[in-house]
């Protein structure tokens, strides 16, 4: 013993939970790890399987074969040791459609308890209802209906409000469609299934496609049209452009799929049977439109876990604010630089409130990393990275604030197939002030609070507190002067002594 008290971890450099989710569906049998924040989940570790437990079932049961299900438990016995070794206690361990619809289902779930994990067999509602939380996690009010493609089955369900209300299961997954597309009148017998189930869609509004498949789909749809982002997650089609690209894929050949970026062959494979499936879902369902979630039943799982209090976090912020506070830029940070640069934002309120806040604390970041690598990074975080609660305007106007930081003006042409001319423009002012602010102290929080930049009728004013004086120099001058010629308003500086909380109440009474 040293005589010292055992020093604490600072809290930003404490490690996050770790999870795991164990989804045993009649396609792949596979372990996902979690970390990051409960309310952003970030994947550590994705492994799979493919044994196909469900290929040999058809719409009146069968049996897995023996071959499948030994895989299937060889996988999980390696995931038992994995889970063990990293030390893992939040272990979620489901099974789907296979296991539900095998003659063989309760002796795979019988060898998996063997093996090391208690599995929960979901119900075909039950299924439908965590992929439909996935979703609820991951967009904004989404409302609309969820449409979660398995191997084994279709899930059908609405949402609005946060709040999942019915749904259903259909035999109609990717295993089963071949078979199905085999025989006379598939168009008709997929209809009679969707119409007959005793359940109502909510027309004319978003249909939400959760699934490999599905995510196939959207990637052969981004490559298709030239789509700058990368990630398949948000991406949006019109049901009318959708359709189309279904038409072209029905037709297409599995083996020529497989050129397209983010198509694997076992999804070029069922694909042509899913674009079938989808141009009658378009017809019986008639969307607004369609918008692709990488989460579904697995990030469900662990947001039904999750206190009210936490789900009511923004995933957003909580996701970038633990991918930033690895480059010491803490939300504490980033909410004292959007308070200092506030007469910049001229958006739709909270929602431009809080792209403003993820730009600023992004934009610290930034300027945590070597120089040479700030313009690609300012990209790939913006454009690549799996954010959720956000879209592609959001992503650009992120991005060209991040350009405005590093005070370049001159943007990529690809943000303007995500943003318009104004969001950008206002982004970037973000970004110049964002610079400037950085510029004028380090954005050190003596610096920001002794000092204030405020926007006028016709000028732009720098006021610095007369004891900080010499923090004013000429790189302060000219990005001051460089963030008003964006602005259209003559650049001013005030150096005083000033109490800038009366000063700032005074600026509000003169504003009103």
């Amino acid at each position: 013993m040293n005589g010292h008290a055992p020093s604490r971890r600072p809290r930003a450099e404490r490690p996050l939970p770790r999870r795991a989710v164990i989804d045993i569906g009649s396609n792949t049998v596979r372990l996902v790890i979690y970390g990051g924040p409960l309310r952003a989940p970030v994947t550590l570790w994705n492994e799979k399987v493919a044994p196909q437990l469900g290929k040999a079932l058809d719409a009146n049961g069968g049996a897995i074969p023996d071959e499948a299900m030994d895989e299937a438990i060889a996988a999980l016995a390696r995931y038992r040791h994995i889970v063990d070794d990293l030390g893992i206690e939040q272990v979620d361990a489901v099974a789907t459609a296979a296991a539900r619809d095998a003659t063989n289902g309760p002796e795979l779930l019988r060898r998996a308890a063997e093996a090391g994990f208690a599995v929960r067999l979901l119900e075909g509602s039950e299924e439908a209802r965590l992929s439909a939380l996935g979703v609820i996690s991951a967009f904004r009010d989404a409302r609309g209906t969820v449409a979660d493609l398995g191997g084994g089955s279709l899930e059908l369900i609405r949402i609005e409000g946060g709040e999942c209300q019915d749904g259903i299961s259909l035999p109609l997954g990717t295993l089963r469609l071949a078979a199905l597309r085999e025989k006379d009148h598939f168009r008709r017998r997929v209809a009679d299934m969707l119409t007959g189930a005793q359940w109502t869609p909510s027309m004319g509004e978003p249909l939400y496609l959760v699934g490999g498949t599905w995510r196939a789909f959207a990637s052969f749809a981004m490559r298709s049209s030239d789509y700058p982002l990368t990630d398949p997650h948000g991406f949006e089609l019109g049901a009318e452009e959708a359709d189309a690209l279904a038409a072209q894929l029905v037709r297409s050949k599995p083996a020529r799929l497989t050129d397209v970026r983010g198509v694997s062959a076992m999804r070029a494979e069922k694909l042509p049977d899913a674009a079938a499936l989808l141009r009658v879902m378009l017809k019986e369902l008639r969307p607004e439109k369609l918008v692709f979630s990488s989460w579904g039943l697995r990030e469900g799982l662990l947001y039904d876990r999750l206190d009210p209090l936490e789900k009511s976090r923004d995933p957003l912020i909580a996701g970038i604010s633990a991918f930033a506070v690895q480059r010491h830029a803490t939300i504490t940070d980033a909410a004292l630089l959007a308070a200092w640069t506030a007469d910049m934002a001229h958006g739709d309120g909270e929602s431009s409130e809080r792209l403003r806040l993820a730009a600023g604390q992004l934009a610290i970041a930034l300027h945590r990393v070597e120089p040479n690598l700030r313009v690609n990074y300012a990209t790939e975080w913006a454009l690549d990275k799996r954010w959720v609660w956000i879209d592609a305007r959001g992503r650009a106007m992120i991005c060209a604030a991040l350009f405005g930081s590093l005070g370049r003006i001159a943007l990529p042409d690809t943000l303007r197939m995500l943003a318009g001319d104004d969001d950008l423009r206002e982004a970037v002012g973000w970004g110049l002030a964002f610079r400037l602010a950085r510029q004028l102290g380090a954005s050190s929080k003596v610096s920001l609070t002794t000092s204030a930049l405020r926007a006028k009728k016709r000028s732009l004013v720098l006021r610095l507190d007369k004891s900080r004086a010499a923090l004013f120099t000429w790189p302060v001058e000219r990005d001051l002067e460089m963030l008003a010629d964006w602005l259209g308003l003559s650049p001013k500086t005030e150096i005083d002594v000033f109490i800038f909380d009366e000063q700032d109440e005074q600026d509000e009474e003169l504003l009103r």
